[in-house]
């Protein structure tokens, strides 16, 4: 996770009452529109459902979880001692590690993304899972908002000390506890990713990008800083003339694998 993704952002599920606590402000309903995408597009009964790097935590609604079988590849084995939802756990390389081929209805990489240095590999392994009219969703924050450009460039220890310090979370850091280390590997960009996944077959049903719940989560936790940074980014995206907004930084990328593609 990133500057923008905190522990506190990811829902906790158990076997028995699974549960999704929705991020706060425009991520939260762009969430939920993604949610009610999944439910028309995703056939009834039975699903595959393969959480890439989901360790411990889903995003996905309790219906979905509820009827489907949950792969979880996790290359942290505490994120996947911890997991109390998933069917199949492998402590694993999403970048490498192969499903079977046409064998998933859904793939979701949720704040995974950015943490991959061979994104590429990653989303070769998935357009090969994914079965035709399959979906590939993947949410993570945007390289070229202000908390993706601080994430990049500030070092690692800034962004447990901010966690830790700022938001208040002191497990922050600890094994299988975020913030883990970025990459940004050029393709996280969502038309770069929806541009190579249309080589592979991949159409777009569903994009947006949206604030980065850390704005609206520091207003209520830290009102005083919360005023501060609002009032600096403000100024930046004046001083950009309003071309770009530096506080959206998030996004949701949901894709379709078209019924007639048979992956190369």
């Amino acid at each position: 996770m990133t500057l923008a993704h905190a522990t506190s952002d990811r829902a906790t599920m158990s076997d028995a009452s699974p549960d999704v606590v929705c991020p706060p402000g425009e991520a939260g309903a762009s969430l939920a529109r993604v949610h009610e995408t999944l439910q028309a597009l995703l056939p009834i009964g039975d699903l595959a459902i393969y959480e890439a790097g989901g360790g411990a935590a889903s995003f996905l609604p309790p219906d979905l979880l509820r009827r489907a079988h949950i792969t979880v590849v996790d290359i942290d084995p505490t994120q996947i001692a911890n997991n109390r939802y998933a069917r199949t756990k492998i402590c694993g390389d999403i970048q490498r590690h192969r499903l079977p081929p046409a064998s998933i209805d859904l793939v979701t990489c949720y704040n995974v993304i950015e943490h991959l240095p061979d994104v590429p590999g990653a989303l070769e392994r998935f357009a090969e899972a994914v079965r035709p009219g399959g979906l590939l969703l993947i949410g993570a924050p945007h390289p070229f908002s202000l908390s993706g450009l601080v994430t990049k460039y500030s070092p690692h220890w800034f962004h447990v000390w901010f966690y830790r310090t700022v938001m208040g979370e002191k497990r922050a850091g600890t094994p299988g506890v975020g913030p883990f280390r970025v990459h940004y590997h050029p393709l996280v960009l969502p038309q770069r990713l929806a541009a190579y996944m249309a080589r592979h077959g991949f159409e777009t049903v569903y994009e947006r990008v949206y604030e980065s719940p850390r704005f609206p989560e520091m207003r209520t936790r830290r009102p005083t800083l919360g005023k501060i940074v609002d009032g600096i980014t403000n100024l930046m995206n004046l001083a950009l003339a309003h071309r770009t907004n530096v506080r959206k930084g998030d996004y949701h990328l949901l894709l379709r694998k078209r019924a007639a593609t048979a992956f190369a």
